[in-house]
Parts: structure tokens; C-alpha cells; sequence
């Protein structure tokens, strides 16, 4: 998007340069990364990043002030997953955008979904880093809120490990070997001495939790909870402890917050970056042109479950007693804003946000694609497509 800068890349852009920079990635992740990373980062103007911030705060702070909408969204956490003494505000918060062109021609940001659940934070980080290493981009950045890389490590080991020793806090995933996502617990463990624990290790012993290694019992003081409710539900994953339990622990990140601020939420919002949506058991009438929404179930992750350009059946096909936990949302067009040798690219930013004294957006992600979705996963077998990182 920055015209100059995206000639001089492309133009100094080698296969051998992509190699260095996949195989940098691996050596310092300590595991193969299995998503596609793109061949290029993206340069973005520090006055779109900075709009995007400052409306993805705005969106937050519509539903974590108001007290309408935390009485609304009660209903939205399942009462097997309520988990008590419930944060304030969320911690980590994750904020989606794509480029659209409006009607006068200017490109916008408009809201594709928000979650209030931790992203690749330390990875994404080090992705962004190693780009600029690779490529000879030194002068440019990629933190955000004025931050940089010592105290942006400082944020988030306020935030995750807080005033507890690392051995005693945990990074809780499923079976968090087997995860597409083990690089970036793997840069966790690098950055802040916290280890990947599976849910199905943590036992219960009176109202506190512990796990066993090395023969050890290693009491769990603080959790980064980055198990997914519908992974859980899906896998039918026995665990040691309930999440109801008044258990003698603290959360980096309180549970309940992923329901509340979720795909749950956008109905609520007003703002002009919002597209239209409604809850599928809300919805009057089947709109005539389906063809410009999209049909998504409100708590799946990397697209799954979601329906572009969803026809009459595959709506009816969703039983009554279920329809509460899909929305039907204005379809979005995304600009292809990204040059490369394969053509305009799209692209969809993810605005990352702690909440730890205050709100601050702290670094993006980006996915780049050409197909109808923007995940790693529906992109496959394209080039300059994938996981990238936002420079500016």
C-alpha cells in the first residue's frame, strides 16, 4: 500500500530470500511452522493503522461499558463453561478488519469479527522481526502504542505471567503438541519461561490445580487459557477440574469474555466500520440476494463452519433450536490493496489489543489471500498468500 516500498520489495524479492526467511523461522519457533507464511510482509500508512486502532477501541469499549450489554450477554456463555469472578474487562482482544472501497472510491476498514481471546502474540512478534532481519527493512516497525521490543515483552509478561514465578503458570491448550499453533508456545516459552500444559494434565486438589513433571507436582497459580470451548465440545475432552469450580487460580485472560465479546456481539454494535448482521433466529425474513452475505456460527475459529454466499437450503438446514448461535452478516468485498507478482492481493488485519492498565492495540496480523476467505486454510496452493505481518 505504500507504493515505494512495496516496488523496492518486489523488485529485490528472490525464492532464495523466501527460503531464508521460512527456514529462519523454523530454527528460531524451534518446531516447523505448518501454515503458510507469505513471501512478503505488508506496508501499511501509520494513519490507516492508527484508524484501525482507534476503531476497534471504540467497538470494545461499546460493549465492555455497558452494562445493557452485559446484562444481553449473559445468555451467550454456557452455563458448563461459566467460569466464576469474572475480570472486569477482558485482556486480550482481537479485532478484524478488511479494506473496502465505499462509494466515493476512499478505502475504509470495515469490522469483520472481534474475539476476546488471546492471538499469536509472542509469535507474531518475532514474525514480524525476523521479516525486517530477512529483507533489510530496518526502518520500519511493526509494534504499535509506542512500544518496542523490551517493553513490549515487559506488557506481556505483566499481563500473562503477572507477579507469580513462571514455573507456576501455564499456557493451558489441547494436546498443545498437535496444535498448528505450537510456534507461537513455543516463542511464549522463549519470552516469558511459561510452558505449553495439555487441559487433560491439570488435576484438582481441593480448590487448587496442579500438573505432574518429572515426578514433580508443580502447583498452577495463573493460567493463559488458549483452549477453545468448541475444540473441547467437539472432542468430547474429559478434564480434571470444571470450569465452574471456585478454583484458588487467577486467569490471564478471563474465560467468559470469549463469549461475551465474540461473533455474539456484532449485532449490538453501532458503528460506521460495522456491516450489517443479525442473529440468524432474529432474522424477519431470508434476504432475495443471499449472495452478498455470509452465514457464520458464532463461536468456530479459521473460518470453520462459515458459508459465503449461503443459499436458502443451507439456512433452512440449520435446526430452529440451534439458530441462535449463527449469525447472517453483510457480505464484505475486500480491495485487493496488495501488489504482487500474482496480482492484487487481499488483505484482512487483525488489530491486537492488551488490556492490562489500559487498552492499547500492541502489534497486527495480517492474512493475505485471493480466495473467498482470508484464512491460511483457504488459500492453499497459491503464492504470496498466507500468514504475514503489518509494517508501517
Amino acid at each position: 500500500m505504500i507504493a515505494s516500498l512495496r516496488e523496492r520489495f518486489n523488485a529485490d524479492f528472490t525464492p532464495e530470500k523466501y527460503q531464508q526467511f521460512l527456514c529462519t523461522m523454523d530454527e528460531r519457533a524451534g518446531t516447523p511452522i505448518k501454515f503458510r507464511l507469505s513471501e512478503t510482509p505488508c506496508f501499511f500508512p501509520k494513519a490507516l493503522l492508527d484508524q484501525m486502532g482507534r476503531d476497534g477501541e471504540v467497538l470494545i469499549r461499546q460493549l465492555v461499558d455497558s452494562p445493557e450489554y452485559h446484562e444481553h450477554s449473559e445468555i451467550s456463555i454456557p452455563a458448563e463453561y461459566r467460569v466464576p469472578n469474572e475480570s472486569q474487562h477482558p485482556m486480550f482482544i482481537q479485532v478484524d478488519f478488511g479494506l473496502v472501497r465505499n462509494e466515493q472510491g476512499v478505502l475504509k476498514p470495515k469490522l469483520v469479527e472481534l474475539q476476546a481471546f488471546p492471538s499469536l502474540y509472542a509469535y507474531q512478534a518475532a514474525m514480524a522481526q525476523t521479516y525486517i532481519e530477512v529483507h533489510g527493512l530496518g526502518d520500519l516497525r511493526y509494534l504499535l502504542s509506542d512500544l518496542d521490543r523490551n517493553s513490549y515483552q515487559d506488557l506481556l509478561r505483566r499481563a500473562i505471567v503477572g507477579k507469580h514465578d513462571p514455573e507456576n503458570v501455564i499456557l493451558m491448550e489441547i494436546d498443545p503438541a498437535e496444535q498448528k499453533t505450537l510456534p507461537d508456545f513455543t516463542f511464549t516459552e522463549k519470552m516469558l519461561g511459561i510452558k505449553p500444559v495439555c487441559i487433560t494434565a491439570l488435576k484438582k486438589d481441593g480448590n487448587r490445580l496442579y500438573y505432574e513433571r518429572d515426578g514433580r507436582r508443580i502447583p498452577v497459580r495463573r493460567i493463559y487459557n488458549r483452549a477453545i470451548v468448541d475444540e473441547l465440545q467437539r472432542k468430547s475432552v474429559k478434564l480434571g477440574f470444571d470450569f465452574r469450580d471456585d478454583l484458588d487460580v487467577e486467569w490471564a485472560g478471563h474465560p467468559n469474555w470469549y463469549f461475551r465479546i465474540s461473533k455474539y456481539s456484532i449485532p449490538y454494535l453501532k458503528h460506521e466500520s460495522v456491516p450489517k448482521t443479525w442473529f440468524l433466529d432474529k432474522l424477519d425474513r431470508i434476504p432475495d440476494d443471499l449472495e452478498n452475505y455470509a452465514l457464520k456460527p458464532l463461536y468456530s475459529f479459521a473460518g470453520l463452519g462459515v458459508v459465503i454466499s449461503p443459499k436458502e437450503s443451507d439456512i433452512r438446514a440449520i435446526p430452529a433450536d440451534r439458530r441462535h448461535e449463527y449469525i447472517l452478516q453483510e457480505r464484505l468485498h475486500f480491495e485487493p490493496v496488495i501488489a504482487t507478482p500474482f496480482g492484487g492481493t487481499k488483505a484482512e488485519v487483525r488489530m491486537m489489543y492488551v488490556w492490562d492498565e489500559k487498552l492499547m492495540p500492541v502489534l497486527t496480523i495480517v492474512r493475505m489471500g485471493r480466495g473467498l476467505q482470508m484464512g491460511v486454510d483457504h488459500n492453499r496452493n497459491l503464492e504470496w498468500v498466507g500468514a504475514s505481518a503489518g509494517l508501517y
